[in-house]
């Protein structure tokens, strides 16, 4: 079983897009909570990830990854497949 990811995006935010595109060609199948204009969604999400409001937000096993740029440097530092490999417990 794989981890289990969750993005919240907005539809042209670019690193929302980025963000996505890293993970599509890591082959990970994700779920996405579109909150354009949400701000019930946006205030719900920003709970999740300890107040942060930008997009996107990212969560692998229920634990908060962050954002685009945070992605791409877990990816960097060659741990964004040790998490996406992890089962939730």
């Amino acid at each position: 079983m794989a981890a289990k990811v969750e993005i919240y995006t907005w539809r042209t935010c670019p690193f929302c897009i980025r963000a996505k595109n890293l993970l599509t060609e890591k082959g990970v199948e994700f779920i996405e909570y579109r909150i354009d204009g949400d701000e019930v969604a946006r205030n719900k999400m920003a709970q999740r990830a300890n107040g942060r409001r930008s997009l996107p937000q990212i969560f692998i096993n229920d634990r908060h990854i962050g954002g685009c740029d945070d992605t791409y440097a877990l990816d960097a530092q060659g741990k964004l497949d040790e998490f996406l490999a992890s089962e939730k417990l």
